[in-house]
């Protein structure tokens, strides 16, 4: 209690800046009860208090006591978290974790020195490719270039890759799609039949070159339930990826473009739809990251407002009875940022049921599978570990189940990877194209 005194005074001794710097409101609130270990997924692997929920506060509260410097164990320990929030849904207080985590990496952002490669490779993702879809594109293409020349091919046998030490993360890039969505930003699919809303969608970044078909898929299954969809131009990555990873800034200013583009004076729209939990997540979340801007502020809470999972916003208006029943059994996993960021767990299980899909609940349905944005690639063997815990919960529902279903991006290529290891002949699928086989 002593240090959060000391830090509600202002002790001119903290080793952070007053920049982006957690507030004593969001450290008071924890208690240091421990209800959050267990729920806490590098807390169950590793069984280390520093990596757990409670530890981490510690350890951010020491450093900014000026207790504790921004060294290498403090940077390894807040590294390791993969920002799940199962911490938050298990937290009688109401403790921010999220808020927290995100700021003491914006502190280490600003005053650690990361080896030369790695700040190099963060300044190319994050400053650069991430923030301009002309050079997402050509990335991309230079990487779908790589692997259906033959390259990856030849690589994976050559061994390369293994002395590289890259050749499990190598195996989760997503396969780079022939046609990228990018062509279709700025514009209007009209509903089909009488229109019941009209929605902005929110493309995200990798999804224009990795997932496309689900983008098409989205727009696809809102436009048959009767709502107008403007893939409005102009817009960004929503910058979750830079709020966790550190860039505040960077994620401040696609932020001010996506509120921009979104909240037109000349349109309207009913809902801002996003079929990726992560993304939505951060959209509603530009409230926090702009509330010093005091041009931009009561914006981005009108925007956050109208933000929607297409889940979220599918069940809420009611499905259009589909042209088909899809009968089969399928096992749903909540994605983290919509189960534990949003508290978005019933929509998308009663849009199943809507279309005559039976739920086999698998065990712990909300545990995070590891994927977490970057997180699978920037702590490999971590996250491997933690989908072999998901993936036997999986394994456990696979002779009832179908199919297993998930709403994200992340957890659709984490999940599918995961099967791929085990060998298991499940299909693993976004829940909208699930939704929108039910329409064609």
């Amino acid at each position: 209690m002593n240090d959060l005194i000391q830090i509600e005074q202002g002790c001119p001794a903290s080793n952070f800046s007053a920049k982006d710097r957690p507030t004593w409101d969001l450290y008071s609130t924890c208690i240091h009860c421990g209800l959050c270990l267990n729920h806490c997924p590098t807390y169950r692997v590793l069984g280390t208090e520093m990596d757990s929920p409670r530890g981490r506060i510690y350890q951010v509260l020491q450093v900014d006591a000026g207790r504790l410097p921004i060294s290498d164990s403090f940077v390894t320990h807040i590294d390791r978290c993969l920002g799940c929030l199962a911490c938050e849904t298990a937290c009688p207080s109401g403790v921010q974790y999220g808020h927290i985590v995100e700021r003491a990496r914006a502190q280490i952002e600003d005053h650690y020195k990361r080896p030369l490669l790695t700040r190099l490779i963060r300044w190319a993702v994050y400053k650069k490719i991430l923030r301009d879809f002309h050079l997402l594109a050509q990335s991309a293409r230079l990487l779908r270039l790589y692997q259906r020349s033959g390259l990856q091919k030849l690589a994976r046998k050559s061994g390369i890759l293994n002395l590289l030490g890259v050749a499990e993360i190598e195996k989760l890039s997503p396969e780079i799609d022939s046609e990228f969505f990018f062509g279709e930003i700025g514009m209007l699919i009209p509903a089909v039949g009488t229109k019941r809303a009209r929605v902005a969608f929110h493309a995200g970044c990798i999804a224009n070159v990795a997932y496309s078909s689900l983008n098409y898929a989205t727009v696809r299954l809102l436009s048959m339930n009767g709502v107008e969809v403007y893939i409005t131009p102009r817009q960004r990555c929503c910058g979750a990826l830079h709020a966790h990873a550190g860039y505040r800034e960077d994620a401040r200013a696609l932020a001010r473009r996506n509120i921009d583009t979104m909240l037109d004076g000349e349109q309207h729209y009913d809902a801002i739809i996003t079929n990726a939990s992560g993304c939505g997540s951060n959209l509603k979340q530009y409230p926090d990251l702009l509330g010093e801007d005091k041009d931009y502020v009561e914006r981005a809470r009108v925007f956050s407002a109208k933000v929607k999972d297409v889940t979220e916003f599918l069940a809420g208006i009611g499905l259009v009875e589909p042209q088909q029943s899809c009968a089969m059994k399928v096992s749903y996993q909540d994605p983290c940022h919509l189960a534990h960021a949003q508290r978005v767990r019933s929509a998308p299980r009663e849009l199943l049921k809507a279309v005559g899909a039976e739920i086999i609940e698998m065990p712990h349905p909300d545990q995070c599978c590891g994927s977490a944005g970057s997180y699978n690639v920037t702590q490999n063997e971590l996250s491997m570990e933690i989908l072999n815990a998901k993936m036997d919960d999986v394994e456990s529902v696979i002779s009832a189940a179908e199919v297993i279903v998930t709403a994200n991006v992340g957890c659709l290529l984490q999940l599918t990877a995961g099967a791929k290891q085990r060998a298991l002949e499940v299909p693993v699928k976004h829940i909208v194209e699930v939704l929108n086989e039910c329409y064609y």
